[in-house]
């Protein structure tokens, strides 16, 4: 029973978001019990300098407002464990927002983990999914704990 969630880059981004959103107001309790993010958009400011603005025309007000970092809530009872996976060959960018967002978590006090990901990148973080020997898939097959 419940709901896990697990996403890549801009996955990870819409996983951190429903993490963020304040379910009472919606009159919901969704029931999450753990939430995998690889190498996730966590902060969109950055984006605004960069040509992929050019398509988006994002505004700094719908950054900020869609931006999981500006947005962590303080922990609930019933708040899942969050794990923040990153590419040993992401971006600096990637490894920056990775770091901070399992840092601002933490420190509204979730259980969080950071997992530094050695010899892959963006891509093939997520691909070797399929590798039944991939530490990230290993991590996915443990029961969560105290749930």
């Amino acid at each position: 029973r419940g709901i896990y969630l697990c996403g890549h880059s801009a996955g990870a981004h819409l996983a951190a978001m429903v993490l963020s959103t304040d379910w009472t107001e919606f009159r919901v309790v969704p029931d999450i019990k753990g939430t995998v993010l690889v190498s996730g958009v966590y902060d969109l400011e950055p984006i605004l300098h960069t040509y992929v603005n050019d398509a988006l025309k994002m505004s700094r007000e719908v950054a900020q407002r869609n931006s999981p970092m500006r947005h962590v809530a303080p922990v609930v009872p019933a708040a899942c464990e969050v794990l923040v996976a990153v590419a040993q060959h992401d971006s600096p960018e990637f490894r920056r927002q990775s770091q901070e967002y399992s840092q601002a978590l933490r420190a509204a006090g979730w259980s969080v983990s950071l997992l530094d990901l050695a010899g892959v990148d963006h891509f093939d973080v997520i691909e070797k999914l399929s590798e039944d020997s991939y530490v990230l898939t290993q991590v996915g097959r443990r029961p969560v704990r105290g749930r």
